[in-house]
């Protein structure tokens, strides 16, 4: 089945008790047992398993062509439940242009916890080469990256990866199965956080890890989920699902807006410099071609000439634009990213990062115009 249809129908399961084709809410926390003791309906207990996050990792497995998912109740905990997966001592190798809050969530933890870190520029093989250690079991890559949209040779460092007995696991928020199938080119583990273009209405926080084969890493993973307990809600995945069925209509028009907003950007004699893998000038531009297909995502992000006071002036005059933290809504956002991520930031700070929505471009371009002017 081709993607449009798959986001239509992974997980849709029609009522069989009234013929809904929209599925119930399953609320309740505990299900009954048969007179012999058993669970003939398959579900225990809600934090064990539930019928609406049975549909979503179902639906998320066959978007991302793997074979299990694992939705959590953040994107952090699903990041979190695989660092847990590994061992004190393990060796992990990170971007420097990582999401924050896992670079957080490494250094303010785990680094304690026992685990040995090594943060490099991971769009260079040579680099992560170099970094390997022989006790080095996990390759992370966030590609595009946030916020600069570095973009990262997938194929290439699972390659690197393997060769060392290490995994890697692809951070795919930003592109999504519609744009970037990171299982197919030799990743072992895809993260979501569904929160952002999955849910795509700014209505609900989760996440998810879909694994590409039943090992025992994604064992300990699921173990993690359920025993640690974070897990999403039934309403939340009733959203989620719901916001998937449109999915791959969403993503193209965010591209194809992003890649308008990109171009503008690019020609403005206010802007210093416009970072977005569609842009045939990004030094990822080949790559992202390769390996993403259908558009190149929804995020731009851009230096405003001067300095943190001159963006945040930029971003405070828009008026389609709103002001706030988080994408993949259909509403535009735009933010100033240095002071949201706060000290420790490797944001430059005049750097302004947009989450481009599915309003007209023609609109977008103009509100941007008067808040450059």
């Amino acid at each position: 089945m081709r993607l449009e249809t798959l986001a239509v129908h992974s997980g849709l399961h029609p009522d069989p008790a009234t013929g809904a084709v929209s599925p119930p809410i399953y609320l309740s926390t505990t299900f009954e047992r048969a007179p012999d003791g058993s669970f003939p309906h398959g579900y225990v207990y809600s934090r064990l398993g539930n019928p609406n996050r049975a549909w979503v990792e179902e639906a998320l497995a066959r978007l991302e062509g793997g074979v299990e998912a694992a939705a959590f109740s953040s994107g952090m905990a699903a990041i979190m439940a695989v660092f847990q997966a590994l061992r004190p001592g393990d060796h992990v190798i990170v971007p420097g242009d990582v999401y924050h809050g896992t670079a957080k969530l490494l250094h303010g933890l785990f680094s304690d916890w026992g685990l040995e870190i090594t943060v490099t520029d991971v769009w260079d093989p040579d680099q992560v080469r170099r970094a390997l250690r022989p006790h080095t079991r996990l390759i992370w890559v966030e590609t595009p990256s946030n916020p600069l949209l570095r973009i990262t040779d997938i194929a290439e460092t699972a390659r690197i990866a393997h060769e060392a007995g290490a995994r890697l696991v692809c951070d795919n928020t930003w592109a999504t199965p519609v744009l970037q199938r990171p299982l197919e080119l030799g990743a072992d583990l895809v993260m979501h956080a569904t929160t952002k273009y999955l849910s795509g209405h700014s209505d609900v926080v989760g996440g998810v890890l879909v694994t590409g084969q039943q090992d025992d890493f994604f064992a300990r993973i699921r173990f993690i989920q359920t025993q640690g307990g974070a897990v999403p809600s039934p309403f939340d995945c009733w959203l989620l699902l719901r916001g998937i069925r449109t999915l791959p209509y969403r993503m193209r028009a965010h591209s194809e807006n992003a890649l308008a907003m990109a171009r503008f950007l690019a020609a403005h004699p206010r802007v210093e410099a416009v970072f977005y893998p569609g842009l045939e000038t990004h030094p990822g531009h080949e790559i992202a071609r390769q390996q993403m297909r259908g558009g190149f995502g929804g995020m731009v992000s851009f230096l405003v000439r001067g300095s943190a006071a001159d963006a945040l002036a930029v971003a405070a005059r828009t008026r389609l634009f709103i002001r706030a933290t988080s994408l993949g809504g259909v509403e535009s956002l735009i933010e100033h990213r240095a002071s949201v991520e706060g000290p420790g930031t490797r944001a430059p700070e005049n750097l302004l990062r947009i989450s481009v929505g599915i309003e007209h471009p023609d609109d977008l371009i103009e509100d941007l115009q008067q808040a450059l002017a």
